[in-house]
């Protein structure tokens, strides 16, 4: 029988474990029964607490700190706080970033009360698992502690769920149990990876093989072999980005990545070709993608919408390797694990090809075959160059008015020419991630939410990005839409108290929801003297700029400016690039302002055009 410590209270013990964890920052919003525990997390002082104006900004926060870190954490408050956290959990749950979401709910004594007579206190529902049905279904685990002796074991339990699957758990404790002793911890928490058998060995030896076997089938015109791999959001969250840059460098194949998995492993790399997202992406990079090479490879790569830019499914002539399985044009090896396949894929190709052996420019090789393509690039150099320069800064015409990408495009040339710091983009949904995909960033320094997509994701998420260890050095700079701004822009006020320097960028096309006008009448872009969009798309105009002075501080400067122009875009980000600069001492708000009709050129494939 395990001892009780008298010096170990369920609060500790939760305490001791996310630290071991390496959790550095518990995001949330207080309440009195979370109060206890956080007491003694200050007590222990291992974890800073970091209080957010709302639930959803706290899980934006600890979602972004684990997709950097490794995993995450946040507290609230029974019912009023877990469902305001829902949605993040959910995004989480989607997009497989590992996070613990810890209720404090009312005390044991409350439950019994209303077992007994029915009395109900604040937050409590006459369904005493309303929280726990909800959770069981955006977490790997979900555990409702409420006896201290059996608190450990459900608290490493989940714990470990969340390391081993990589996803959300749920731990809720009732608020007696805080402070109520338990035994101490004793072995350490660990990842429990699945195992691998000689029944494994043979499914990944045919998985590889089938591999093999599609790239012969699908060569070029000359017979060499033209497979590009398309790298995804499992090399992320699984940490394989050493893995995939040994893959692509030992046998030197060209690559790609989804939008998800944008500077997983660094873009400098000479055998990146680009970000692939179906129609959406840039059309070079769509051209080698999808017509000059000859089968494609996925490599932790999700088929989602987003990924892929409207289309619909993949063909015959691709690998999908994610999800614990390979499939390899109609046929499936089930229990693959993606950190077994790359090295046995890359000494599979090292083997066949010889080292460096599918080394290749797929830029030059369709450039000289096709001739001059008008504008298309003659190398990969030649539209990685292209990229990188963006708009470097110059005298514009009078009364010339900023557009989305005419915005990238600057800020691609601050990003790789003008800027001596590190940067953190951070990316909302719709317009921001189709204008932001294509710019050109250092292995790290992107975040994004590609799949479940909740608006405003990025101004909390910025938070996050912040103060995760890894990132600490960097500024976050945020790329955020007028309508997701306003779901979420209270998060500011965590940048300004926590003396961040971001600078987040919100997109102002007019007080209204481009992308959903995009989505349900993209005709409304063919015309700029078109009618007026969709009525429930219209926003309430704000004057974005100045709600930096309703979170700044005698102590906590922010600061908020409005830019229509590109000399005025090109004065500020000058101003970024001075430290004596008062615009730098805190975070910056900057409304972009463009014209309603105006798009990201990657959404023209969905514009009818007479």
């Amino acid at each position: 029988m395990t001892a009780i410590d008298r010096g170990c209270t369920v609060a500790r013990y939760l305490a001791l474990r996310l630290a071991e964890l390496g959790i550095t920052h518990l995001f949330g919003v207080p309440g009195n029964h979370l109060g206890p525990f956080l007491t003694t997390l200050r007590a222990e002082d291992e974890i800073e607490w970091v209080g957010t104006p709302t639930e959803g900004g706290a899980g934006q926060a600890a979602d972004a700190y684990a997709r950097i870190h490794g995993v995450g954490a946040v507290a609230v408050t029974y019912s009023v706080g877990a469902f305001n956290l829902l949605n993040a959990c959910g995004g989480a749950y989607v997009e497989q970033v590992p996070l613990v979401a810890v209720n404090a709910s009312p005390p044991y004594e409350q439950w019994q009360n209303y077992r007994a007579v029915g009395l109900l206190t604040s937050h409590m529902s006459p369904r005493a698992e309303s929280n726990l049905d909800v959770y069981r279904q955006v977490t790997v685990d979900a555990q409702v502690v409420s006896h201290p002796g059996l608190a450990p074991g459900q608290i490493d339990a989940a714990l470990t769920a969340c390391l081993s699957e990589r996803r959300p758990v749920y731990l809720e404790i009732m608020e007696d149990l805080w402070d109520e002793p338990c035994p101490a911890p004793e072995i350490p928490i660990v990842p429990r990876e699945r195992p691998f058998s000689a029944r494994n060995q043979l499914m990944l030896d045919h998985a590889v093989q089938a591999i093999l076997t599609l790239v012969e089938e699908h060569p070029g015109p000359d017979g060499r072999p033209r497979p590009i791999v398309w790298a995804g959001e499992e090399t992320d969250r699984f940490r394989l980005g050493e893995q995939l840059t040994g893959l692509v460098e030992a046998t030197g194949v060209p690559f790609c990545t989804t939008v998800g998995a944008k500077a997983v492993v660094d873009e400098d790399l000479p055998q990146f070709h680009g970000v692939y997202n179906g129609p959406a992406s840039h059309p070079d990079v769509h051209a080698v993608f999808k017509d000059w090479a000859t089968c494609r490879i996925g490599l932790g790569a999700w088929s989602t919408s987003k990924n892929l830019g409207g289309e619909q499914s993949v063909g015959g002539d691709w690998v999908m390797a994610a999800l614990g399985g390979v499939s390899v044009g109609t046929s499936y090896f089930p229990d693959v694990q993606l950190r077994h396949l790359l090295p046995a894929l890359q000494d599979a190709l090292v083997k066949a090809y010889g080292s460096g052996g599918l080394t290749a420019d797929y830029y030059a090789e369709s450039y000289d075959h096709h001739g001059s393509p008008g504008d298309r690039p003659a190398a990969l150099e030649q539209h990685r160059a292209s990229l990188r320069a963006g708009a470097a800064r110059s005298r514009h015409p009078d009364g010339q008015r900023l557009t989305y990408d005419g915005v990238f495009d600057r800020l691609n040339h601050f990003l790789n020419h003008d800027t001596g710091e590190d940067w953190t983009v951070v990316s909302d949904a719709a317009f921001s991630l189709i204008g932001s995909m294509n710019l050109s960033l250092p292995a790290g320094g992107f975040l994004s939410q590609v799949s479940w997509l909740s608006i405003g994701w990025s101004v909390g998420a910025a938070t996050g990005a912040a103060l995760a260890p890894e990132r600490a050095d960097a500024r976050p700079m945020v790329f955020v839409g007028d309508g997701a701004f306003q779901e979420t822009c209270q998060e500011l006020s965590t940048h300004t108290r926590l003396g961040l320097r971001s600078v987040v960028f919100v997109m102002d096309n007019g007080h209204f929801y481009g992308i959903e006008q995009m989505l349900v009448h993209p005709e409304f872009y063919a015309d700029r003297d078109a009618a007026d969009a969709d009525f429930y798309n219209v926003l309430h105009p704000w004057h974005y700029d100045r709600l930096a002075a309703v979170f700044a501080g005698g102590k906590t400067p922010a600061n908020g400016v409005s830019v229509t122009h590109p000399a005025e875009l090109d004065d500020l980000l000058a101003r970024l690039t001075d430290p004596a600069d008062p615009l730098n001492a805190g975070p910056l708000l900057v409304r972009v302002r463009l014209h309603r009709h105006d798009y990201p050129r990657a959404m023209a494939y969905k514009v009818p055009h007479s």
